[in-house]
């Protein structure tokens, strides 16, 4: 029977881990943070009063097991001077399947059989949530848009709401072998999934084993400047760094040029893993050379194509795959 796995996070890094991994004998579940409120999911979650739906919509596409042109199909965005520009039609999906079907969970049930989804596809929350961070200059930001964007670092991070999980969430994570929190914006991504107190509830009673993937890049203002072990400090504070099993971090090198370019336009430099401020943990380390230079067009299809530095989704999904393995000897 194949090992049970279930994946939190959100964004493009929960989207391109799980490319991989579905590649692999697993049992996989993914659940995806719905607190985006920006762009073609910001648009749609005020007009229709439904979760973020961005994020499921990158999982449903690299879960899918369909021709090449379906996931074309679901990421095509519209260019008109109407009401439809940049809206990808897999959102448009989304949302009308939502007010058919009542709730988004029901939404990705039927999707899922169309597409033909290894594994399932599980929201957060069933309800539109907001986060809230204080910021170290005593600003206090809403909207997961507006924090990505600050300049400063966060201070505390917390919803607005009361958040209440999708039931089945708790189930998964309660009953499944493995826990991956998959790379991504850390206080978008992340620790919005980590700050829910059923959920670290969840974590900490779950007998499976919890695994977490570094970033390679910081992210401008919010982890300016972090290490590997900084990002281990946030989980202490929020839940407990004691609760992990495994941290998978990347140990190659980025070509001095990409760095350069990162550092200008994103304020971004590679994350350092500094193992000796690690050794204090009892969780293992798994460090390899995860680092794949990929050319993508920004997200509006532009003209402009940048090496972007990205996870090697093969080797990371292998890797996981291993320890998997090799932990039931």
């Amino acid at each position: 029977m194949d090992k049970k796995i279930v994946v939190l996070g959100g964004g493009t890094g929960l989207s391109t881990l799980l490319k991989g991994l579905k590649l692999f004998p697993l049992d996989i579940t993914a659940v995806v943070s719905v607190s985006d409120n920006g762009g073609s999911t910001g648009i749609l979650r005020k007009q229709f009063d439904i979760p973020a739906i961005g994020d499921i919509r990158r999982v449903l596409v690299s879960l899918s097991e369909t021709e090449p042109l379906m996931e074309e199909l679901l990421e095509y965005r519209f260019k008109t001077t109407g009401d439809l520009n940049n809206h990808p039609t897999g959102n448009l999906l989304l949302t009308a399947l939502i007010k058919i079907t009542g709730n988004i969970s029901e939404a990705l049930k039927v999707l899922g059989k169309v597409l033909n989804i290894k594994g399932k596809i599980l929201p957060l929350s069933e309800d539109k949530v907001t986060l809230m961070v204080h910021t170290e200059d005593g600003r206090i930001l809403e909207g997961e848009r507006v924090i990505e964007k600050t300049t400063c670092q966060v201070e505390e991070i917390y919803y607005k709401e009361k958040v209440i999980v999708t039931e089945e969430v708790i189930d998964e994570i309660l009953n499944c072998d493995y826990v991956v929190i998959s790379m991504g914006s850390l206080y978008a991504s992340i620790i919005p999934n980590l700050i829910i107190p059923e959920v670290a509830k969840a974590l900490k009673e779950t007998k499976a084993k919890k695994i977490f993937i570094s970033n390679l890049m910081t992210e401008c203002g919010t982890t300016n400047g972090l290490k590997v072990s900084d990002f281990i400090k946030v989980f202490d504070k929020y839940i407990g760094a004691e609760f992990l099993d495994v941290v998978i971090a990347n140990n190659g090198n980025i070509d001095k040029n990409i760095i350069e370019r990162y550092k200008h336009m994103e304020k971004s430099v590679p994350i350092i893993l500094d193992k000796e401020n690690l050794k204090k943990y009892k969780f293992k380390l798994i460090e390899d050379d995860f680092v794949e230079i990929l050319e993508e067009k920004d997200i509006f299809n532009l003209k402009r194509v940048d090496k972007m530095v990205r996870h090697n989704t093969m080797k990371l999904a292998l890797c996981i795959f291993s320890y998997i393995m090799n932990e039931g000897d």
